[in-house]
């Protein structure tokens, strides 16, 4: 099911965002980006594990709605760490790549639960 491949992957995003953040602040001794980029994008994954058990359809869009919110945010904390030459072009395209995917996925289920809330109604 989509939302379980969902939850495997905004973990995994979150551990390589845990790794990010450790090899910015140990190797290039940033702490205010890197920060906001580990708040951001460990987020994401709470937000669909509570939307897991969402009280309702509208509270389980909500949740995915703050999580899009959060990866959209990440995906800018990373262009700023990119353009001010905290991680390299590599690290950059490797977790956005992934980062764009979650966008998309998060996207499309959102799109298909209003479908199917709005067609039960």
């Amino acid at each position: 099911m989509k939302e379980n491949n969902i939850k495997d992957k905004s973990f995994a995003f979150a551990v390589r965002v845990v790794r990010l953040y450790q090899h910015v602040t140990e190797q290039k001794r940033e702490y205010i980006l890197s920060k906001q980029i580990l708040r951001s994008g460990t987020s994401v994954g709470a937000m669909i594990r509570e939307a897991e058990h969402g009280q309702s359809k509208a509270d389980f869009i909500h949740k995915f709605a703050i999580a899009q919110k959060e990866i959209n945010e990440t995906i800018y904390w990373l262009e700023l760490l990119k353009a001010t030459d905290y991680i390299n072009e590599s690290q950059f395209n490797s977790l956005n790549i992934d980062a764009v995917e979650l966008i998309k996925i998060i996207t499309t289920i959102i799109k298909t639960t209003k479908r199917n809330l709005n067609t039960n109604n």
